[in-house]
């Protein structure tokens, strides 16, 4: 079930910001390639304005397998949400561990598309799928209602984001992940992404832009030692945006430009005393109590049909907290300071809503047994005094 914020209270950052990194090499996830993610994030080489901005500091993360989270934008995507049917809890479990050779398999056959998924976990899923202790800051994705824009949340239990070098392979895997769940799961949602042009969305402008790399990428995304349980995971938003573009296409240039508080063909974000206090990148930008911006990384991509007039961008941004993400998206649909809405969305309506972890591979090549209640072979228990069977634990708590 969905929480819903109503604007009042916001949390202190600090907690989540442990100070001090040395070194990074024992981060498999960390590659010699720059981290090209996509709307909205960085390039390696960002094209930002004068005023810099100072980066929250890392910490040591102890040596896990993360998923390949920080791994290059790539041509092609599909992002696959589904819920698990009543019951299917011991299939999906039972799938989880063979998903890597999945992608070994079919990746095999072609090296050169750099074939890879990244699996998340919602947070209804995560009780009834394992026992044992969940990610500290793992909840159901937050529902906004501001005065003019709502960012709904909608069903998901597991998020596939699937990435290669084109499109076949990604439909393959999505196809064999969904075989060897079948009659478990069901699709709530399959969205198909293309890279347009030099990493643009389709509104015309680059998306990435403001996406950390390196040592910073990994901090903002990695958990450290304030969830040991579940170091090197990841927290992961999705959401589907959809554009009018009758309305967009209204705009002059210099007006479309405003509305992102950057340059549309140079790439370049305007000085704070000209950007508009609710153009996206001003109200995009967060940091502690300290000064210190927190970065997310995304990895947008357009999708759309022509025929169907359908134009959109398919929002995904990982992060260390799911507080970074929740702030910048509170910022934009109730308005900072409140009232004070991102203008993009006077263009762009979000369809959907889901908060997932992203464990890290260790986990999912092991994952822990289902919860006592759902194992398929127990013992046999007797009722209660009361006549129930004790298995109220079988609905998870929010956190």
């Amino acid at each position: 079930m969905a929480q819903t914020w109503n604007g009042d209270g916001e949390a202190s950052m600090n907690s989540q910001r442990p100070a001090a990194l040395a070194d990074m090499s024992n981060i498999m996830a960390v590659r010699e390639h720059a981290v090209h993610a996509g709307p909205n994030c960085a390039t390696p080489h960002s094209r930002t304005s004068c005023a810099r901005r100072r980066h929250a500091k890392v910490t040591r993360v102890p040596p896990v397998q993360p998923q390949p989270i920080l791994t290059p934008l790539t041509p092609a995507a599909i992002f696959l949400v589904v819920t698990i049917d009543d019951g299917g809890e011991a299939t999906v479990n039972g799938a989880l561990p063979d998903i890597s050779g999945l992608v070994r398999a079919i990746g095999f056959r072609d090296p050169t598309k750099h074939l890879s998924v990244i699996t998340s976990i919602g947070s209804d899923a995560w009780d009834r799928l394992f026992g044992g202790p969940r990610p500290a800051e793992l909840h159901p994705f937050v529902e906004l209602s501001g005065p003019r824009h709502s960012a709904p949340a909608t069903p998901g239990d597991l998020l596939f984001h699937i990435r290669a070098e084109s499109l076949d392979v990604c439909f393959e895997l999505a196809g064999r992940i969904l075989k060897s769940m079948a009659g478990a799961v069901s699709v709530v949602d399959e969205v198909h992404g293309f890279r347009f042009f030099d990493n643009r969305d389709l509104l015309g402008f680059v998306d990435g832009t403001e996406n950390p790399d390196g040592p910073i990428a990994v901090n903002a995304t990695a958990i450290g030692d304030e969830d040991p349980d579940f170091t090197g995971g990841c927290y992961v938003h999705v959401q589907k945006y959809v554009h009018d573009m009758s309305a967009w296409d209204s705009l002059s240039v210099t007006e479309q430009e405003m509305v992102f508080g950057r340059t549309k063909l140079e790439d370049i974000e305007m000085d704070d005393d000209v950007k508009p206090s609710n153009a996206h990148i001003a109200l995009n930008v967060i940091e502690d109590d300290d000064g210190n911006e927190l970065k997310i990384v995304r990895a947008n991509m357009p999708f759309g049909e022509v025929g169907k007039g359908e134009y959109g961008t398919y929002f995904i941004g990982y992060s260390r907290t799911p507080e970074v993400t929740e702030r910048m998206l509170r910022n934009m649909f109730l308005g900072d300071p409140p009232g004070n809405t991102d203008r993009v969305l006077d263009f762009s309506t979000a369809l959907t809503g889901g908060l997932f972890f992203s464990p890290t591979i260790d986990f999912l090549d092991d994952p822990p047994p289902l919860p006592a209640p759902l194992e398929t072979e127990r013992p046999e228990t007797s009722p209660t005094d009361d006549g129930s069977l004790s298995i109220g634990s079988l609905k998870g708590t929010t956190r």
